[in-house]
């Protein structure tokens, strides 16, 4: 997808002037088409309602006037936060809270994110000085508000971002009960790629009168994506081709439907010499960070996730998405394409069918709006066609480490220093959006090593252990 950006400047928007100049110092002068509409509005007092696709540049839409507003209405005190946006995911309430700080800065302001799957404790303590602009998850802020160490009385303007994936995972009752806390006056913004009858009944019962809009339906962000649909026969034939795909250049997101076929998924790929990690909810949250880290700087080159990192979580250059187990709807195979082809640049999406899965994912793509063209690769010899398109290349052989410890800092959630021992991807890093946050260097970041020891131990024994927590607990 092509995003067009529009002749307006942010400072034609009518943003406070140490924003503008922070972003011109990041090289970021046009907004997008959703930004150039909502800013505005944002800015005036009412209450809207944004509907773009994935790497649409929704973050920016709301933050930025968010942090404006702010900045002309008064102090924060412990414990009151004046501004809120809640996300479905601690991945991207962390990925909006740092990319919202150093415009924040700019302004003097403070911004934090409090999510489940840490210690309390330290965000306890963090809460127990103002901050201007909280992000969280709904099961965490429901944890402070219940422990009486937050109070939402202050709030002036709220978020909620990826409306859609709360309805989808079912924390809408909890978004309702939160907002309800929220003052009458508060000003109420909903951003979503789409809008379902769950996600309508909160734009009706808590925006009044919103501006609405829209910068294309959902599925058009991944209309100008390549589609290919490879029919591989059998599992056997599948795996081959997979460890093929992931040996090569550039950052490879691949999808499964379970936990286990994912945390089974990377064994192989290191077994063959792919630095490889999984990403899931039964991870701990040092070992989520570590991988989204390690994916996002380019030092991790294979991601493979289960429908946790379908929706939300924005990370550049991704060029090639694989869907090992086709998704189990629609909404699924256009959330889990977008994670490539954001912000302009170009993607592919690859989807391995099984011979019993010809039929419905036929159906699933048509139902997706998609046009997918279909490769024959009933194996064993993989077809050129699918060597050329992919970039795949013959895996080393070379076993990494099949238990790759994490740093020893993972327990804060923060990703390691030490550098892999890996071998090099071999990929170049393309140049980065001019939106998008923080540009990643090239360092070694160590995400390479994996939170295995957060999983409360290295035996064979507990990493088998599936019947933990839940994919997602309580919106956290």
């Amino acid at each position: 997808m092509t995003i067009q950006q529009t002749e307006t400047t942010f400072a034609d928007l009518g943003l406070a002037r140490p924003i503008v100049h922070f972003l011109r110092r990041e090289g970021i002068t046009t907004p997008f088409p959703i930004q150039a509409l909502t800013i505005p509005d944002v800015l005036s007092g009412h209450d809207v309602l944004g509907k773009g696709p994935t790497g649409s540049g929704k973050t920016f839409s709301f933050g930025l006037p968010m942090l404006h507003r702010l900045s002309t209405s008064g102090v924060s005190r412990p414990g009151h936060p004046r501004a809120l946006i809640l996300a479905p995911t601690r991945e991207l309430a962390a990925q909006i809270s740092e990319r919202l700080e150093a415009p924040a800065a700019s302004l003097g302001l403070r911004v934090f994110s409090v999510v489940g799957g840490v210690n309390i404790n330290p965000q306890i303590r963090r809460l127990a000085a103002p901050v201007d602009l909280l992000v969280a998850t709904p099961g965490r802020l429901q944890d402070l508000l219940d422990q009486k160490k937050l109070q939402l009385d202050q709030v002036l303007i709220a978020t909620l971002d990826e409306a859609d994936q709360m309805a989808d995972m079912g924390f809408l009752p909890q978004v309702t009960k939160l907002w309800n806390k929220l003052p009458s006056r508060c000003q109420h913004l909903l951003f979503s790629a789409t809008l379902d009858k769950q996600v309508q009944a909160v734009v009706d019962k808590f925006l009044h009168e919103p501006r609405t809009h829209e910068t294309a339906p959902a599925h058009s962000s991944v209309d100008t994506m390549d589609h290919v649909i490879a029919h591989v026969g059998s599992r056997e034939n599948r795996n081959e081709m997979v460890e093929k795909v992931a040996a090569r250049s550039g950052k490879t997101i691949m999808f499964m439907r379970t936990k286990h076929g994912v945390d089974r998924q990377v064994k192989k790929l290191r077994r063959v010499g792919i630095n490889a990690l999984g990403l899931h909810g039964d991870k701990s949250q040092g070992a989520r960070t570590l991988a989204i880290t390690g994916f996002a700087d380019g030092s991790l080159p294979v991601l493979v996730a289960t429908d946790i990192a379908a929706r939300g979580i924005d990370i550049s250059d991704v060029s090639l998405v694989v869907h090992i187990d086709p998704p189990a709807e629609h909404k699924a195979y256009l959330h889990r394409a977008g994670r490539t082809a954001r912000a302009g640049a170009s993607g592919t999406v690859l989807t391995l069918v099984l011979a019993d899965q010809e039929k419905a994912v036929t159906a699933l793509v048509k139902k997706a709006g998609v046009t997918a063209r279909t490769v024959a690769a009933p194996g064993p010899t993989m077809p050129q066609e699918l060597w050329e398109l992919t970039g795949a290349r013959e895996p080393s052989g070379n076993a990494l480490e099949q238990k790759p410890q994490a740093a020893n800092n993972q327990r804060a959630g923060k990703a390691g220093t030490k550098k892999s021992g890996s071998p090099k991807s071999g990929s170049k890093k393309p140049g980065e959006p001019k939106q998008g946050g923080k540009k990643h260097g090239t360092r070694n970041s160590g995400a390479q090593k994996s939170g295995r020891r957060g999983r409360g131990g290295a035996s064979a024994k507990k990493s088998r252990a599936w019947g933990g927590s839940p994919e997602v607990r309580r919106g956290r």
